[in-house]
């Protein structure tokens, strides 16, 4: 067994794309829309699918918002540098929660919280040097 992907519903399907490929540096590995069910589903991720998971963008048609409630915590992204992203994602519009900075209960890892147009957090763990 391994993960395939992690699916989230998105207002703004091209927002949302821009935001995963433009700013995250991403790739759009496929897109298809399903108009029996009006709803479209497009798939990110750093590679192939076979090679690693992916990130499900499903846009259900005419929905603009949903309430993410308190069971969701985050999406993990390994980074190089959490500072130097942060500063690139800045830079790009993209919106910092938390700064790049040790954790508290770890100085030895360095984290930093960012958060996708819909709200959704996703957190940068600076690889071990």
């Amino acid at each position: 067994m391994r993960i395939l992907h992690t699916m989230i519903r998105v207002g703004d399907l091209d927002r949302s794309i821009a935001f995963y490929t433009e700013v995250l540096g991403m790739q759009l590995l496929r897109r298809q829309d399903y108009p029996d069910g009006r709803f479209t589903l497009a798939f990110v991720g750093y590679g192939p699918e076979s090679e690693g998971a992916a990130i499900e963008l499903t846009y259900n048609w005419g929905k603009a918002h949903y309430e993410h409630g308190t069971a969701f915590g985050h999406i993990a992204l390994e980074v190089e540098d959490a500072k130097k992203t942060c500063a690139a994602i800045r830079a790009k519009g993209g919106k910092i929660l938390y700064d790049a900075a040790p954790m508290t209960f770890d100085a030895n890892i360095i984290i930093a919280f960012i958060e996708d147009p819909d709200g959704y957090a996703i957190e940068l763990i600076q690889a071990a040097r």
